[in-house]
Formats: C-alpha cells, sequence, structure tokens
C-alpha cells in the first residue's frame, strides 16, 4: 500500500482493536463475516471501488454512499467498521479492497485470539496448506479460478468438516478468494503469518527428513527466538528427499544444512575441476 492507503488502514486497524476489546469472540466473527462480504462485494464491482475511494468525494460522501448499499445488510458493528475505512483516502480502488479484506481477516484472528483458539487456528491453517502440497489434483481443483467459488468452498467446507474451527475455515475461503491479491497457496502462507504476528510470533519453515521430537523442535525455538529477539513458530514439513539435516526459513532469510544441499554443492565443486 502507499502512504495515505496505509495510514487510512492504520486508523481501522485501530478502531477494530478498540471494538474487539469489548466484544465477545462471537460477535467479533459475525463482524469479520460481513466485512469480508463486502470485500467479495468489492471484488465482484470494480465500479462501486472506484466510487468509494474516488479522492473528488469527500470522505462523508463516500460514506453515505456505502450506507446506501449496506443498509440493512450487515451489522452495526462491521457498518461503522466499514464506515471509518471507506471515509479515508486511499491511493488506488485495488488498495481499498485489500484493507477491507486485511479488516475482515484480522477481525477473524481478533475473535480467535479473545477465544483462546488462535494457536490452533494457526496450526491449522498450516496443515490444510501442507494436504494441499501434498495432493496437487486438490491444489489444482481450490486454485482454479475458472471454476464456480461455490464449487470450490463447497469443496473446502467438505474437507474440513469436524476438522478445524469455524474461524479457519472461513479463512481458507479468504484465501480462495486470492487474499490480497496472492495465489490460493501464497494466501495461506499469509495467513499462518499473520496469525503469529497478532501472537507476537515469527514463523520458521522447517524441512527435515523425518519429524523433529518435541525436544528438538524446543531447541530449535529457542535458538531462533534468541537470533530474532522473538517467540517463533516452527512449522515443520517432512521431506524424505532431503535425505537428512535441516532447512529452515525465517522470513527472507534461509538458513540450508541438508544433506541434498551438501550433495549438490559437492557435485558442482567436481564439475569445475
Amino acid at each position: 500500500m502507499q502512504a495515505a492507503s496505509r495510514e487510512s488502514y492504520k486508523v481501522a486497524a485501530e478502531r477494530l482493536d478498540a471494538y474487539v476489546r469489548g466484544a465477545e469472540p462471537s460477535a467479533v466473527a459475525a463482524t469479520a463475516d460481513d466485512i469480508l462480504s463486502v470485500a467479495d462485494l468489492l471484488r465482484r464491482e470494480p465500479r462501486l471501488r472506484r466510487a468509494l475511494s474516488d479522492p473528488a468525494r469527500t470522505g462523508a460522501d463516500r460514506a453515505g454512499l456505502l450506507a446506501g448499499i449496506l443498509a440493512g445488510k450487515v451489522g452495526a458493528d462491521a457498518h461503522d467498521l466499514l464506515t471509518g475505512l471507506v471515509s479515508g483516502r486511499w491511493s488506488a480502488p485495488s488498495e481499498l479492497l485489500d484493507g477491507t479484506e486485511r479488516l475482515g481477516v484480522e477481525a477473524l484472528l481478533a475473535s480467535a485470539d479473545s477465544a483462546g483458539d488462535l494457536g490452533e487456528v494457526e496450526d491449522e491453517l498450516f496443515r490444510f496448506g501442507q494436504v494441499v502440497a501434498g495432493q496437487p489434483e486438490l491444489g489444482n481443483a481450490l486454485a482454479d479460478p475458472m471454476a464456480p467459488a461455490e464449487r470450490r468452498v463447497a469443496l473446502t467446507r467438505e474437507l474440513l468438516a469436524d476438522k478445524a474451527r469455524p474461524v479457519t475455515v472461513r479463512l481458507v475461503e479468504a484465501a480462495l478468494g486470492g487474499f490480497g491479491g496472492r495465489s490460493f497457496t501464497g494466501a495461506l502462507t499469509r495467513l499462518v503469518e499473520l496469525a503469529a504476528d497478532r501472537r507476537d510470533r515469527q514463523v520458521a519453515y522447517v524441512t527435515v527428513a523425518a519429524p523433529l521430537s518435541d525436544e528438538d523442535e524446543r531447541r530449535l525455538s529457542g535458538r531462533l527466538s534468541a537470533m530474532y529477539g522473538r517467540e517463533v513458530s516452527v512449522k515443520q514439513t517432512v521431506d524424505p528427499g532431503v535425505l537428512g539435516g535441516v532447512s529452515v526459513r525465517v522470513g527472507s532469510d534461509l538458513y540450508d544444512g541438508t544433506v541434498l544441499r551438501r550433495l549438490h554443492e559437492t557435485r558442482n565443486a567436481l564439475a569445475k575441476r
């Protein structure tokens, strides 16, 4: 986002935080669903996006336009938060859409946090991403933009029935819509990181040939926390193809100590002789 959009989103996010402090988790989740429904509307209606982010209109004018569209369709809390959102200045219509999506997602994460479920939601999102990554046909079916959205949502709900919390399911649906303009798998990854960030944690993606023991995972998490000055949430991927050792990615930092990497380095060194 450009500077004006960042400032508008910051104000809306602060209003969300104030609202969350005095609301029940279930009410926050319902408000989040309303906000994400409006994000879906903005995605489908580019003319509406342009009108609600038009710098030639006053904030009050844009808020009035939104009020007419949403009358009786969303709850009062969602209406108040969305009014604050569109009253701000947005550098582009696409950034208003991104801000609306992000606000809805943050409201969902806040509801899970208030209910004490955020760590579980983070893990469920990651595990579902692992399932999708391990089944290319499933991944293609969920990510196919030509497939009706209703069919992909129905498939997701079937797969996660009795296996994930309602907040997790709704977040996966946001990923299906291309949260933040990302691919489906990219959106899932971003949602995992936002969940961790709300818990004031950094995510470390760890690839190993065999699962780490609980003790080894705690030791690795402790070392990474000391390096980054922040608690680290370790997400393991088991890939026998790496043969041994550990690969760790934290943000843009990659620490690859796998046997496979060392074999590649040895092969390359021999080829240069």
